[in-house]
């Protein structure tokens, strides 16, 4: 055998032991009389030592190994004389008796050790290298915790695990699909699904009832830290629900996952907001409410002073940063410089310091005089040492602008603890938003979301205040995941397709095979689906979810390890029936 024990679970009690283990050559320290090698393996590190009086070819042969050499070695535990406690295996170390090279390795590009001088994009290349080192394991460990976990509680619940298929029919809402042509079927294409969105409604009305998939979706958007092309989800549905019914189903979920892989217990039921609310409190509806900083409307207060900035603009919305007016004028213009990059698109930051001595010091005092800035430091809350900042411009913009300042802030303040986990369920989205260039309305979910029962004679009255009977989950900031009451009656499903610009013909050819079920006695249905790539990032304390995933795109989707995506042969252009423009 290869090995008796692994490298990270010998102890002071294998003391005296014979003992065979196998891994990588970590690191190697030549002191003359004595070679030392960390050799390492999944489950940690030991040190192996090799006498040149016990054994000088032995230890010969130890100072010729290179770094990622594959050996095994036998020989005897013994106690070490200089302990390490920062590995679990630092008190013990193996006198070497044997040696065998299993594979030679070239230098690798990049050390492989916790803290590695390798960047993103070298570490992408040799992604199987990357993938040795510790903190990986440990990322790729809490994925597998939380999966397994969320089987568990799943399948407690009743919940039935049921694959839906990946070659699927093309449809036009949501994000881009990525297409498939058929060679059988020159000129017609599969798409891979964006979720599984339609057969588990089907397996609704096939008398499933409680059905579950932890399943690759996959959506051709532009990328970035929290969104990859390919993407996993749990999936899941029930039959014979209300809202109620799922959210406290799925809140049982997060609440099993936290306690059991992070030991973290929340009590009580996680807080709910309206979308409305959400909005006007923190311009997001997925806000991070592990810190205040909510937004104050200073519309009224702020016009019709002469200072056309504020004067000419729909909106001018607040936030309070305690304690932060002892920030310096370089930091202010910082921050200004911050919130006028293209990325976050404003045109300016006002600021009004109250300071410690009860006075105030604003950016536009040649406007507004100490009763007029009192006034707004009573209406936002302030105190002696806050500090106020204040955008302008269209209500969504600036919403939208004052929410990344928002976070921006709570990360520069150390206020977004990794450390810190605080749920919230957002309520009562709008059913429908309105595409002004394509100058329809658009499924703000998606088609088969079905509208909040006492709003139903809004469709035809005013679409725009119809809510929507679906929930998200989010936690700091991120959308953990979402979901809804589902429309399960063929008539609403048609009178929906005709709101979102479908002609009956269009909403047959797409999804008659669904409309068509629902007169076979579809049951009342809905559900919810995690990104398990989010949750187990935000889980883990990272922004990024390209670590928890094992072979990630990078942000203009490509997997640089493979070279993917590539050409392909004329020959197999030629049997799919393509030909590039």
């Amino acid at each position: 055998m290869y090995r008796s024990h692994t490298c990270g679970e010998l102890r002071l009690i294998n003391n005296n032991q014979k003992v065979t283990v196998s891994g990588w050559v970590q690191k190697s320290r030549d002191l003359g009389g004595m070679t030392f090698i960390d050799l390492r393996d999944r489950y940690g590190i030991i040190q192996l030592a090799f006498n040149m009086d016990l054994d000088a070819e032995l230890c010969e042969s130890a100072r010729k190994l290179g770094r990622e050499y594959v050996i095994q070695v036998s020989g005897v535990v013994i106690e070490r004389s200089s302990k390490n406690r920062n590995i679990p295996t630092g008190e013990v170390e193996i006198s070497v008796e044997n040696l065998q090279i299993l594979n030679k390795s070239k230098t690798p590009p990049f050390t492989i050790e916790d803290d590695t001088d390798g960047g993103d994009e070298l570490r992408m290349q040799y992604r199987y290298l990357d993938l040795r080192r510790n903190p990986v394991h440990q990322k790729l460990l809490l994925r597998n915790q939380v999966a397994l976990e969320t089987r568990k509680y799943l399948d407690s619940q009743n919940f039935m695990d049921v694959e839906t298929p990946v070659l699927i029919k093309s449809t036009p809402e949501g994000a881009r699909d990525f297409v498939v042509p058929s060679r059988m079927n020159q000129g017609q294409f599969y798409a891979l699904p964006q979720s599984p969105q339609t057969f588990k409604q089907l397996l609704m009305v096939s008398g499933i009832d409680r059905y579950y998939q932890i399943v690759k979706c996959f959506r051709d958007e532009d990328l970035r830290a929290d969104r990859q092309p390919e993407f996993t989800q749990i999936d899941c549905e029930m039959s014979f629900v209300e809202q109620e019914d799922v959210l406290q189903t799925f809140e049982g979920l997060i609440k099993h996952l936290f306690k059991t892989v992070k030991n973290v217990e929340f009590e009580g039921e996680f807080p709910r907001m309206t979308y409305k609310e959400a909005m006007e409190k923190y311009g997001s509806d997925k806000p991070d409410i592990r810190f205040g900083m909510e937004f104050q409307d200073v519309t009224s207060r702020t016009q019709g002073k002469g200072f056309v900035v504020f004067d000419s603009a729909e909106s001018v919305l607040a936030i309070n940063v305690e304690g932060a007016a002892e920030f310096t004028r370089k930091q202010l213009d910082e921050l200004t410089d911050w919130v006028k990059r293209p990325q976050i698109g404003a045109k300016g930051l006002v600021y009004m310091r109250y300071n410690s001595d009860g006075t105030f010091k604003s950016s536009v005092d040649k406007f507004y005089d100490t009763v007029e800035l009192e006034k707004w430091a009573s209406q936002t809350g302030m105190k002696p040492g806050d500090l106020l900042l204040i955008l302008c411009g269209d209500l969504d913009k600036t919403r939208k602008q004052l929410s990344e300042l928002r976070l921006h802030l709570g990360n520069q303040l150390g206020l977004r603890k990794v450390d810190e986990f605080k749920p919230l369920w957002v309520v009562d989205f709008p059913l429908l938003e309105w595409d002004e260039n394509a100058n329809r309305w658009h499924a703000m979910h998606h088609p088969f979301t079905s509208p909040k029962p006492e709003d139903d004679h809004l469709l035809e009255v005013d679409p725009s205040k119809v809510r929507a009977n679906a929930y998200d989950l989010a936690m700091n900031g991120v959308e953990l995941g979402g979901g809804s009451i589902r429309i399960h009656n063929k008539d609403l499903q048609a009178k929906m397709f005709d709101l979102l610009g479908f002609t009956p013909e269009q909403a047959q050819a797409q999804f008659g095979f669904l409309m068509n079920a629902f007169e076979f006695g579809a049951p009342p249905h809905g559900g919810l689906a995690f990104g398990l790539d989010r949750l187990v990032a935000t889980m883990g304390g990272s922004e990024s979810i390209r670590d928890y995933i094992a072979f990630p795109k990078n942000n203009s989707g490509r997997d640089t390890m493979i070279d993917a995506p590539s050409p392909l042969e004329d020959e197999q252009m030629n049997e799919l029936g393509i030909k590039l423009k």
